[in-house]
């Protein structure tokens, strides 16, 4: 009789202890992958690609003092973007990170850091998104983002229909 109620114990205990353990990794809030960053030798190409024929919409496109796209956000779905990049000496054709939109971003970079994560300082941009960047064991950079109302993403997830 004993040993069957301290295994029922055992049971009840591990029970409750085990969605407190297995979430205690998630990193806390609402978290999300926003986009896939891109870079193409061809851009105009690119970015006809996932207009025209993917049928996603322009989010937003940032040019050079010349007038150039250097980047393009095009929008797959209400928070999730294909961010075009134009190829360079310093940047080859192919993936070149993923941005994942985070809640907090300084309990994120703090609880990161703490578990031995090596992550670039936190930087408040002037277009109302703060950015911080880590690298995975492959050395794909993860761009995370705490985006404000005012960004470009922002206005963009907000503008959605």
């Amino acid at each position: 009789m004993r040993t069957s109620i301290v295994f029922v114990m055992g049971l009840l205990l591990g029970a409750a202890l085990t969605p407190v353990l297995v979430q205690g990794q998630r990193l806390a809030g609402e978290n999300y992958v926003n986009h896939v960053a891109i870079a193409y030798d061809n851009f105009d190409e690119a970015f006809a690609f996932y207009t025209q024929k993917m049928g996603f919409r322009e989010a937003f496109t940032v040019r050079d003092a010349a007038g150039k796209p250097t980047l393009a956000y095009v929008q797959a779905n209400h928070n999730t973007f294909v961010e075009l990049q134009q190829a360079n000496a310093n940047r080859r054709q192919g993936l070149n990170h993923y941005g994942l939109h985070v809640e907090n971003l300084k309990a994120t970079v703090a609880a990161l850091k703490e578990r031995g994560v090596t992550v670039d300082e936190l930087r408040v941009r002037p277009d109302d998104a703060s950015v911080a960047n880590a690298t995975d064991p492959a050395g794909i950079r993860i761009e995370m983002f705490e985006l404000g109302p005012g960004s470009p993403q922002g206005k963009a997830i907000a503008s959605w229909k």
